[in-house]
């Protein structure tokens, strides 16, 4: 488990929001010790000393899970006890009234989402999110997808970092913003354009920023930017006076097979603007004719796209951005093979 504690791994899947099931527990001989049992209040339920809490329900379920684990790790009753913090936050949650499950669905929470490197101080990305929802334009971007976490443990790597670390980054697609967060305020990129097609999603995406400490603007900005549409003037504007964009990313952007070619589009505008650009593009194959569409449409495009081969991480070798591994996810690198010409020449 790469030298991290046991509690500290749960720590990190809790305020991820990882079903309660899928959480590792430490093992019955270290849950039942106090000193692990006061280590798991503190870090977990003990509000004084959290910025952004878990919603009840979740809490709820996951103390559930903890005090039921407790009393099978017992083995001698004259000795072993089950924390008094925990039986009585458990006790206080089932004497109140908590939202149905349906009500809480559709509540905006906060999840964070740690690093997966064994540092008690690994970066960490808080957003809010709200899984459940659409925007109005039938965009899923309230919430952060798997292959955005897949690209952040790339990212989070020292071959990923030197792709980050100095450089001017656009994000394609950013939803929550999670890629241009951690980019801009962990991985050292110079500056970072977030962007997404949806209003609504922007907004929120702008809140996100804040809740990391980026709302100067200095080293990120966001903005509306629809694919196949111009890639200058507005918030979004790509083109920018004496500065080169070096990379763009994007994070299940190729799902819907319809907004293919106009994502194809907006790369080859990119690629004429910034010949040099590398592209990383990270996609949840949930149906092979999709990504197929988009396979084949970088040919005509004049766009190489390399497969990175980066392995998918087993489930209890994972250590933090818990991905799930259940669907195929790849990582592709693409680069401009044609003539590179300013689509806003005169």
């Amino acid at each position: 488990m790469n030298n991290l504690s046991a509690v500290e791994r749960l720590k990190r899947q809790y305020f991820q929001l990882l079903d309660p099931e899928q959480l590792t527990l430490p093992p019955p001989e270290d849950l039942r010790l106090p000193e692990v049992q006061t280590q798991i209040f503190d870090d977990l339920f003990n509000e004084l000393r959290l910025t952004y809490s878990p919603p009840e329900r979740y809490k709820f379920r996951v103390l559930k899970r903890i005090v039921g684990a407790l009393g099978e790790a017992i083995v001698d009753p004259d000795e072993d006890e089950i924390s008094d913090d925990l039986s009585s936050s458990l006790a206080q949650y089932i004497s109140q009234s908590l939202l149905s499950a349906s009500a809480a669905a559709q509540q905006k929470i906060f999840l964070t989402y740690t690093a997966p490197t064994p540092s008690p101080n690994a970066a960490r990305v808080t957003l809010l999110e709200a899984p459940s929802l659409l925007a109005s334009s039938g965009t899923t971007g309230f919430r952060t997808w798997e292959a955005a976490l897949f690209l952040g443990v790339f990212l989070t790597s020292e071959q990923g970092k030197s792709l980050v670390a100095g450089k001017r980054i656009i994000e394609l697609g950013a939803g929550t913003g999670f890629l241009s967060i951690l980019c801009a305020k962990h991985l050292g990129a110079k500056y970072v354009l977030v962007t997404d097609g949806s209003r609504e999603v922007v907004t929120d995406a702008k809140a996100n920023l804040h809740f990391n400490g980026l709302q100067d603007g200095k080293t990120i900005k966001v903005g509306v930017l629809e694919w196949g549409h111009a890639l200058i003037g507005g918030a979004a504007d790509c083109r920018q006076k004496d500065e080169v964009f070096d990379l763009v990313v994007g994070a299940d952007v190729t799902y819907d097979q319809k907004s293919i070619p106009a994502l194809l589009a907006t790369l080859r505008d990119l690629f004429e603007l910034y010949p040099k650009l590398q592209v990383l593009i990270s996609a949840t194959v949930r149906n092979e004719a999709t990504i197929k569409s988009f396979l084949d449409g970088c040919d005509p495009n004049d766009l190489s796209l390399t497969d990175l081969n980066i392995p998918l991480p087993s489930s209890t070798s994972q250590t933090g951005f818990f991905i799930p591994v259940s669907t195929p996810i790849r990582v592709y690198m693409i680069t401009c093979t044609g003539e590179a010409k300013d689509p806003f020449a005169p």
